[in-house]
């Protein structure tokens, strides 16, 4: 089992969403977070000062899927996100899942997601 951990724009969210959803992933957790990354944060000018926002509002989605799946889900949500900016679109990352339980039934393994 894997966990995949993708950090998007909160305007891409609705089309990853949709696009996990034809992929038949059953469960997702989201969180909103805020971060940079290269892009550093934007800069900004109202009323004639400048002043510069270095911590972006981005959505965190978090999902553990069997290891043939990683690829296919890892695409959906790479075409789905993707903008054609230059930076700021996000990260995936994949993790490792030791061990997953069901709390309601005990099921464990691949059973449990």
């Amino acid at each position: 089992m894997k966990q995949i951990k993708a950090i998007i724009r909160p305007e891409a969210f609705g089309k990853v969403k949709e696009a996990l959803k034809k992929e038949k992933c059953n469960g997702i957790m989201v969180t909103e977070v805020q971060g940079h990354g290269q892009q550093g944060g934007v800069k900004y000018q109202w009323r004639g000062e400048k002043y510069e926002v270095d911590l972006l509002p981005k959505v965190s989605i978090e999902i553990v899927v069997k290891d043939e799946d990683v690829d296919r889900i890892v695409k959906a949500i790479i075409t789905s996100a993707r903008t054609g900016e230059d930076k700021g679109e996000g990260k995936i990352f994949v993790y490792n899942i030791e061990r997953a339980i069901r709390i309601r039934t005990g099921e464990e393994g691949d059973g449990a997601i």
